[in-house]
């Protein structure tokens, strides 16, 4: 029987035992976790753990087999056109359209999340001076370098403003100063409030959450900080505690 969950707002996101099946295949097996507001929370584990079918649910984009969430106060089964307008959402793929400009891709993206032609106009300067795009405003996606293609993915998707962002692996292909100067930014956006929910295979990346949950073969292994993962396994690092978490379940 499936049960509703309790709106629960001292988290911004929550699941309960959360499931998604694909015939005998099981991608994400009774997950529960609770994100609270301005937290940086990480799902980290390998390609396959079941890190995207989860970030999926959660958007509203693929439903359940069993269990319950919310995202946002909205519940995950019913509410997800709801979802969709309150969440920054970056997929994993490469998402822009190559045949138009820099400039054309946030006038789109903006005018799709709703904002008035004068508001998108102050947003696209406020965002481009922010994030360094102003130089490549009138670039093709299909001329830069595969570089400076991937530098632009993680940017281009905050020209809404929203509370909560929702992000599938945004830095994959990404070189390592940009990578940084990205989380530099997530960092400041959840200073000021912004929930961020990140899947990354990076243990670097990982360092940076607040909190992170560890996914291996679709089940939460173990959730806490970084460093209170690495003192349960006496590890220097998390990537030390992460291969010893996936010792201990596989025996």
């Amino acid at each position: 029987m499936q049960r509703t969950i309790e709106k629960n707002m001292n988290y911004t996101i929550e699941t309960n035992n959360l499931t998604k099946t694909f015939g005998a295949y099981t991608a994400v097996d009774h997950i529960s976790v609770q994100v609270k507001a301005g937290e940086i929370f990480g799902f980290l584990g390998a390609n396959g753990a079941g890190k995207t079918t989860a970030i999926r649910m959660l958007c509203g984009l693929l439903e359940p087999t069993s269990g319950s969430g919310q995202v946002a106060g909205f519940d995950i089964m019913k509410e997800t056109s709801k979802i969709r307008w309150k969440i920054g959402y970056m997929s994993q793929k490469f998402s822009l359209y190559s045949d138009m400009t820099v400039l054309d891709n946030m006038k789109l993206y903006g005018s799709l999340y709703g904002l008035p032609k004068g508001k998108l106009t102050q947003r696209i300067e406020a965002m481009s001076k922010l994030l360094e795009l102003s130089d490549l405003q009138k670039t093709r996606h299909r001329k830069p370098s595969l570089g400076m293609a991937a530098a632009s993915k993680p940017r281009m998707r905050y020209a809404p403003r929203t509370a909560y962002f929702i992000l599938d692996e945004p830095t994959g292909s990404v070189d390592p100063v940009s990578r940084r100067n990205f989380w530099d930014l997530i960092q400041a956006l959840s200073a000021k409030g912004t929930t961020i929910f990140v899947t990354t295979h990076y243990m670097d990346e990982a360092e940076f959450c607040h909190r992170i949950s560890i996914m291996i073969s679709g089940k939460i292994a173990a959730i806490d900080s970084p460093r209170a993962l690495k003192n349960r396994f006496n590890s220097a690092t998390l990537h030390e505690a992460f291969l010893a978490l996936v010792e201990g379940t596989s025996r």
